[in-house]
C-alpha cells in the first residue's frame, strides 16, 4: 500500500478540533450572542425593519434575531446569528446557511446592518444588487 494516494478527502486534525471548539462555545455562549444580537437590533431599528428576537431566555435552542419586512403580497426575511468564531471571536451569520453564511464581526453592528439591509432589499428588489 505504500506509495498509494488514499481516495477521498481527510480534513487535518487541527481543523476538526477547531470545529469542535467553535460549535461548544457557540452553545456555551448564549448570553454573549443574545448581547451581540441585541446590538445589531439597535443597529436595524432605525432602518425600518421588523424585528423579533427568539433567545434562550425564551426558550428557543440557538438565539436568533429575525429580520424581515411584511407587504401586502409577500414577507422577506433573514434570520441572524451570532457564532463563534476562530482567534476567540464572536461573528454575525445568516441562519440559513451557518459558519458559511457570515456577515460581518460582531464588533461592528453597523457593518452587520448594512449586510443585512442589502440582503433583505436584494431579496424584495433582486435587480438592486
Amino acid at each position: 500500500m505504500e506509495g498509494r494516494e488514499i481516495v477521498g478527502h481527510v480534513r487535518p486534525w487541527s481543523v476538526q478540533v477547531e470545529r469542535h471548539v467553535l460549535r461548544w462555545r457557540t452553545l456555551r455562549g448564549g448570553a454573549a450572542a443574545e448581547r451581540h444580537l441585541s446590538l445589531l437590533a439597535v443597529a436595524l431599528e432605525p432602518r425600518g425593519w421588523r424585528l423579533v428576537r427568539l433567545y434562550r431566555s425564551q426558550g428557543f435552542p440557538a438565539p436568533v434575531l429575525w429580520v424581515y419586512a411584511s407587504g401586502p403580497d409577500t414577507h422577506v426575511g433573514l434570520g441572524v446569528l451570532a457564532l463563534a468564531v476562530p482567534g476567540g471571536a464572536w461573528g454575525y451569520h445568516a441562519a440559513e446557511r451557518g459558519w458559511r453564511g457570515y456577515l460581518a464581526p460582531c464588533g461592528d453592528a453597523i457593518a452587520a446592518a448594512d449586510q443585512v439591509d442589502a440582503l433583505l432589499k436584494h431579496r424584495m428588489f433582486p435587480g438592486t444588487w
